[in-house]
């Protein structure tokens, strides 16, 4: 939906304004059209074909325009001419975890910081001390958030990859011409974050494919233009190759351009050693050359003895010895997901009532939700009260009656705190159907503490699911140091589920590590951390971490229907309770 790009686009805008010194109500003006579109339940797309965009709280005619705007092209000119009016690099600065507009425009009057790199060297030198409030602990924050910065520098996140790739799709798909299309590349194995876009696409007619491509709305730059490949930029500045090849050969060509490199290499390795070779025209005999697949996926795999292997696995981690020995997993299908874990609504920091949620869970054809608002300590997410708990417990008691058989399990997101200890006590926690414990706060803590910290928080009986379990947010914040092997233990003593947290900027548990809970025999829960109803989407990218972690249906949370799923958490309970 495009009201997360417009509300972006919004919060821009707010930022540089404020560097500008603009009026603050002003400012606050552009910051609240951006939560308001946050929060909206409709795609903005129907709201505005139906001339309401100003009905949108916050919404004037003069922001409903620019929101038009960016619909109908993907962009707005003001944002170009407020940003060219900006000294060069400033706005940089606020990509940086920690520096916002004060602190930018302050950096800016004192040194004339224009740049990332300006900014890393006035750190290192230690000059930033003589500004007011700058210690060495921010000083330390600053060159955190720069190299945040650039690890995450030039790439998308999945979610945001899928939907620029939908859009592209959607308006290639009017090309006649076009017999089939795929996304390839990083995407189509669904990686943690995209750099470019990947197409692939089967047509005897290349030269109008080509033509219809480079003249999509979205295509703010032609790159490159050829017979068989080209390559767009978008106004965000992602760039979109596009290859196209003969029906024949779209099997192989698909193979080969979804990579991964590491993936095509090892089974060029094993076509050699059968008398083969491989390539993105197709599989041929190296002696006469005559070509023996190539059409489909399928034919290329089965040429050289192999199951075909979902894209999601090829990276060369023992897949294809899998394939070859019939031993490839059946990975967890979106069919097979039963409900929805860890779920925020307007009791704490979420922007929906609970009912409003629960419909839109149901929507997706979930059995049950599992509602976890936070608990007392985060008073900043507006952590709930024990009296304010048991009051949404009733409340969802009422809407289950009414919603029938959808199921609203009550739950909390449990502060551990810095000991260990749970931020409700036990006889709080045994009266809700989940507990999700998360770590919030106290993130430097030694390894050793951390360890023992999150180690003592599970052995709870009430705890049920340990919640992003790493804490790192990407281009924000770092993991918390522990030691994930005596971690993973901990939860398969349990048992507690390690969460899989679906938020784009979460991704946490990711693929690697899911992949060593599995085999060390703990449990994985999917989770989409819902905030807005648009979050919930979030499931898909979830399902495609699990699928790159080799997750099967026996070892995740959101398989089970509600009965078995309270049988299982009953049995953690039952078996660590306190004797007496």
């Amino acid at each position: 939906m495009k009201q997360l790009p417009i509300a972006d686009t919004f919060e821009r805008i707010a930022d540089l304004l404020e560097l500008k010194g603009a009026n603050p109500f002003r400012i606050r003006a552009y910051r609240r059209a951006a939560l308001n579109l946050r929060s909206l339940t409709e795609p903005i797309e129907a709201v505005a074909q139906r001339g309401a965009l100003r009905e949108i709280p916050g919404i004037g005619e003069d922001l409903a325009l620019k929101a038009q705007e960016i619909i109908e092209t993907g962009r707005l000119q003001y944002l170009d001419e407020l940003t060219r009016k900006i000294p060069p690099g400033l706005a940089d600065l606020l990509s940086i975890a920690g520096v916002g507009p004060k602190t930018a425009k302050l950096l800016y009057d004192r040194f004339r910081v224009k740049s990332v790199a300006q900014l890393a060297n006035l750190v290192k030198a230690g000059k930033l001390r003589t500004l007011p409030g700058f210690r060495e602990k921010k000083e330390e924050n600053i060159l955190r958030g720069i190299r945040l910065l650039k690890t995450g520098q030039g790439q998308m996140p999945l979610a945001e990859a899928l939907a620029l790739s939908e859009e592209v799709l959607k308006r290639l798909k009017g090309c006649r011409e076009i017999e089939r299309i795929c996304v390839a590349g990083s995407l189509r194995r669904r990686k943690e974050t995209i750099r470019d876009l990947d197409l692939l696409i089967a047509s005897t007619h290349p030269a109008r494919v080509m033509e219809w491509f480079v003249k999509l709305p979205l295509a703010a730059q032609i790159q490159a233009r050829g017979l068989t490949k080209s390559s767009i930029r978008t106004a965000q500045g992602v760039q979109v190759d596009l290859r196209v090849v003969e029906p024949d050969s779209y099997g192989a060509a698909l193979v080969y351009f979804t990579g991964s490199k590491e993936h095509n290499i090892a089974i060029r390795g094993l076509a050699n050693r059968m008398g083969l070779t491989v390539n993105e025209y197709g599989v041929f005999k190296i002696k006469g050359g005559r070509k023996v697949a190539g059409r489909e996926e399928e034919d290329v795999y089965r040429a050289l003895g192999l199951a075909w292997i979902p894209p999601e696995l090829r990276e060369d981690a023992g897949e294809t010895d899998a394939a070859r020995n019939g031993k490839l997993p059946k990975l967890v299908e979106r069919k097979d997901l039963k409900g929805d874990f860890h779920i925020h609504s307007d009791w704490s920091d979420g922007h929906h009532p609970i009912e409003e949620v629960a419909r839109a869970a149901r929507a997706r054809g979930h059995q049950y939700m599992v509602l976890s608002d936070h608990s007392r300590s985060l008073r900043i997410a507006g952590g709930l009260s024990v009296p304010e708990l048991f009051k949404e417990r009733e409340e969802v008691r009422r809407l289950n009656k009414r919603l029938a058989p959808f199921r609203i399990l009550m739950g909390a997101e449990v502060d551990i705190l810095p000991d260990g200890r749970l931020d409700y006590p036990d006889e709080v926690l045994q009266k809700l159907d989940c507990v999700i414990a998360a770590v919030h706060s106290s993130f430097r803590q030694s390894k050793a503490v951390m360890t023992r910290r999150v180690i003592r928080a599970l052995r709870s009986p009430y705890v049920s699911i340990l919640a992003h379990p790493t804490t790192r947010l990407r281009g924000v914040r770092d993991p918390v140091e522990w030691d994930f092997e005596e971690v993973i233990r901990a939860a398969c003593q349990g048992p507690t589920a390690l969460e899989i947290n679906c938020a784009s900027q979460r991704m946490d548990l990711n693929d690697l590590e899911a992949r060593r809970a599995q085999e060390a025999g703990a449990m994985l829960v999917l989770s989409t951390d819902t905030h807005s109803l648009d979050q919930l989407q979030g499931i898909e990218t979830g399902l495609s971490i699990a699928r790159r972690a080799w997750v099967s249906k026996r070892v995740l949370l959101n398989t089970l229907e509600p009965g078995p799923l309270m049988a299982w958490i009953a049995g953690k309970r039952r078996r660590n309770a306190a004797p007496g």
